[in-house]
């Protein structure tokens, strides 16, 4: 995969350092609200890798960015006072790898179950490091472990945030993310053409975990305080839920779906505080948590398929994403022509076949 900067991310670079000094000075309440945002971005993007391109489910998402988190602010602490922006980006990085190489290890022994037996382990996982964590006296065990100054800014998350979509968004489009798609739409057909999907599952789990790991610690140096706690089943939960809400695959929709499941709940108390709205209401909105999961409800057995799935086929349909093969002779002759192996696979009628690369 060939990683290019296209004109759009290096202009959204420009706009996010010509508004930093805007931002920097708003409300710190809004503030929390808009570095929230930046950092679910990163999470759901990461994870609709795993769980949206790639076809798995995994439910240890914020394992990784318990490490990521921890291996950051481990490091800044220790460098004291004197940790400056260089030391803070480097246990960025440093967090990110370790979260990587903490995904590679679950992901051997793991990635070979399926469906339900894949999430049960990842879930698994995910508190054995919330417990390891919980253990670890270096790390603060239960107390919690706080300390760190304050590095997030505006630039940095979100910088990181539209990198993070750049990287998945190239991968995924290049010929050898081509493979995710495989492993996603048929995996016994996608091995039986001599695709190792248990590499491209592996793969996926890696990058993901590794932004997550960064996630991690861009959290780490806003809120200043990390406990086990914030790592667990529901904090993972929260991700997969963007993930599936905004469409699992559809890189627009779980970004969109991100900054809503975000920005909802601060709404809902917002609203339990205006006094000229009835009284029911205001009682509602109080109870903003039951009301924001009987939104989610509503809105899973209206669109389980996630509110921007019906477009985003209907884009595929009009960019041939699905190219069948009757009529479709060029296609046929890049396939042979690539190095990468592509996938046969039935369409589930008499008319014709996709061709999907791997």
């Amino acid at each position: 995969m060939k990683l290019r900067a296209n004109p759009v991310f290096l202009v959204t670079l420009a706009v996010l350092g010509g508004l930093t000094p805007f931002i920097t000075g708003i409300n710190p309440y809004f503030f929390d609200i808009l570095i929230s945002i930046g950092i679910n971005l990163i999470l759901a993007v990461s994870l609709n890798l795993v769980n949206g391109y790639t076809g798995q489910f995994s439910l240890g998402h914020a394992g990784f960015m318990a490490v990521g988190a921890y291996t950051s602010a481990w490091i800044t602490l220790q460098c004291g006072s004197s940790a400056g922006t260089g030391a803070f980006l480097l246990s960025l990085l440093a967090g990110g790898l370790l979260a990587a190489l903490t995904g590679f290890a679950v992901g051997i022994p793991s990635l070979r179950l399926r469906g339900d037996y894949l999430a049960i382990v990842t879930l698994g996982f995910n508190e054995i490091i919330k417990g390891g964590i919980q253990n670890a006296e270096a790390l603060g065990a239960q107390r919690g472990l706080g300390g760190m100054i304050k590095h997030t800014g505006f630039f940095t998350t979100f910088a990181c945030a539209a990198f993070t979509i750049l990287v998945v968004h190239n991968l995924v489009h290049s010929t050898y993310g081509r493979g995710f798609l495989a492993t996603h739409d048929d995996e016994i057909a996608a091995e039986a053409s001599g695709l190792n999907t248990t590499r491209y599952k592996i793969t996926a789990f890696v990058v993901a975990a590794l932004f997550a790991g960064v996630a991690g610690g861009l959290y780490a140096h806003f809120k200043l305080y990390l406990h086990p706690e914030g790592f667990g089943f529901m904090r993972s939960m929260d991700i997969v839920v963007m993930v599936i809400l905004g469409g699992m695959g559809i890189m627009i929709g779980v970004c969109l779906a991100a900054v809503f499941l975000t920005v909802l709940p601060e709404v809902l108390r917002y609203v339990a505080h205006l006094e000229f709205l009835p009284l029911w209401l205001r009682h509602v909105a109080e109870n903003r948590m039951i009301f924001y999961s009987l939104i989610l409800i509503l809105l899973m057995l209206l669109h389980p398929q996630g509110l921007f799935s019906l477009k985003a086929q209907q884009r595929i349909e009009r960019t041939g994403g699905a190219v069948e093969i009757g009529g479709g002779a060029d296609v046929v002759e890049d396939a042979e022509r690539s190095e990468e192996p592509y996938i046969l696979k039935s369409a589930g009628d008499a008319e014709g076949s996709d061709l999907v690369g791997a």
